[in-house]
């Protein structure tokens, strides 16, 4: 193999220098557009070297018109199959078998090949990858059952031609929640902070030191998922999690805390280093102005000798500017599916998180 370049560029490359041309020499009359938006470490630009053994390479989704898809993609895969060069940029374009988990480039140098380009349409890409009929309104039920690391994706990915014209305006729509969901997915978050952080010197002082540990690890997961809907940033699935979290603007500050709540070996230390955290993100919440000032400091819970921040008025601050009436219908503090579960089959499964739908019990269809 060549040496590596990022996927998204390899793409880039694929697309400009084989298939726009065959499409333009071949079919000068067919509308499409083009995009690099699916799942993929390199989509969200985390890819290395290593990434190259399997699910990595010229990759492609090729969007058409309902009808031009029913008419035309069988005809298309085939000529890309035998058309396309057999390698771009040193790279192979043909996958071999197994095609399981995203498949693995083989150089062949006869036709057919079997190629990575996906032949689908706007509705259909949407809908297989987001569970989401594109043609309807989001509503608040549609919009907590997505998985962000879904959503990380679709909004980092490359769109590289869009002759449909409707491409970049669709993918725009999920650029970010809605304001008051927004509100409503802090909340929740906050809360979750709020329900654990007794409780890491509670089981240590019982001489707990693995819950004690567990519940600060669970803490420090929680709040740099916090960190990440304070920044309007979608976080992607947990390989990457705290590779895109050091990328955020807080993570310089955040992150040697984090370590060393992780490193530390007695409760009082941990919670110290905690207290810091949660203070960081208050001031990070009354920097965006959403809410009524509230004083970030922590204070004793109740009698007991454990300090946790002041997370439920936050909580209740958020839900306080929800105006929207759908989304304060909504079940309090049970959040995004990503706040539901941790579940790998449930977040890379659409039918199911579909299925969880049924929570979120607002008004409306």
């Amino acid at each position: 193999m060549p040496k590596f370049i990022p996927g998204l560029k390899l793409s880039q490359f694929f697309f400009e220098e084989a298939i726009q041309p065959l499409l333009t020499a071949h079919f000068p009359q067919l509308p499409y557009s083009a995009a690099r938006l699916e799942w993929g470490s390199d989509v969200i630009g985390f890819d290395t070297a290593m990434s190259m053994d399997h699910g990595w390479g010229p990759k492609m989704t090729l969007f058409l018109t309902e009808e031009d898809y029913l008419a035309s993609r069988e005809c298309l895969w085939d000529f890309f199959a035998n058309h396309l060069p057999f390698t771009i940029h040193g790279f192979p374009t043909h996958f071999g078998e197994p095609l399981s988990d995203g498949g693995r480039m083989s150089l062949k140098e006869d036709y057919p090949i079997h190629h990575m380009i996906t032949i689908t349409t706007p509705q259909k890409f949407f809908m297989n990858y987001l569970g989401v009929d594109i043609t309807q309104s989001l509503f608040p039920k549609i919009w907590l059952s997505l998985p962000q690391q879904h959503l990380c994706t679709l909004r980092a990915g490359q769109i590289y031609f869009d002759g449909l014209g409707t491409l970049v305006e669709v993918r725009g729509r999920f650029e970010w929640y809605p304001h008051d969901l927004w509100l409503y997915l802090l909340a929740s978050q906050w809360q979750r902070i709020d329900q654990e952080a007794p409780f890491m010197g509670r089981t240590s002082s019982l001489g707990d030191e693995i819950g004690s540990r567990l519940i600060a690890a669970r803490l420090v997961r929680d709040s740099m998922r916090l960190a990440f809907l304070l920044e309007r940033v979608y976080a992607p699935y947990s390989k990457w999690l705290g590779t895109a979290f050091n990328q955020l603007n807080t993570a310089n500050e955040m992150t040697p805390l984090l370590q060393s709540i992780l490193d530390s070996q007695d409760w009082k230390g941990r919670e110290t280093l905690l207290i810091q955290v949660f203070t960081l993100l208050g001031e990070a919440q009354n920097a965006l102005s959403i809410t009524p000032f509230i004083h970030p400091e922590s204070d004793y819970f109740h009698q007991r000798p454990f300090l946790v921040p002041p997370a439920s008025q936050f909580v209740n601050a958020l839900r306080s500017q929800i105006k929207d009436p759908m989304v304060s219908a909504l079940p309090p503090h049970i959040g995004g599916v990503d706040q539901i579960s941790d579940n790998t089959d449930i977040l890379d499964n659409l039918e199911h998180c579909m299925r969880l739908r049924h929570l979120f019990a607002e008004p409306g269809p």
